[in-house]
């Protein structure tokens, strides 16, 4: 899959989401939808953990 498709059917996702739950629905989709990116992505051996949690705690940049 492309990165094309895959962002057609993340925005298609997301505008199905607002016009459903509104706008805290919305927001809880998205959420959902980066959780299972980082979930995806670690199965796959392209995210390290230990480089997130230092970035994100400023010891080191990304």
């Amino acid at each position: 899959m492309s990165t094309s498709i895959a962002g057609i059917a993340v925005g298609a996702v997301l505008a199905v989401a607002i016009l459903v739950f509104g706008f805290w629905g919305f927001l809880l989709v998205a959420l959902f939808m980066a959780i299972g990116l980082l979930v995806g992505r670690f199965l796959d051996g392209k995210l390290d953990p230990r480089g997130l949690a230092n970035a994100l705690s400023g010891k080191r940049t990304s």
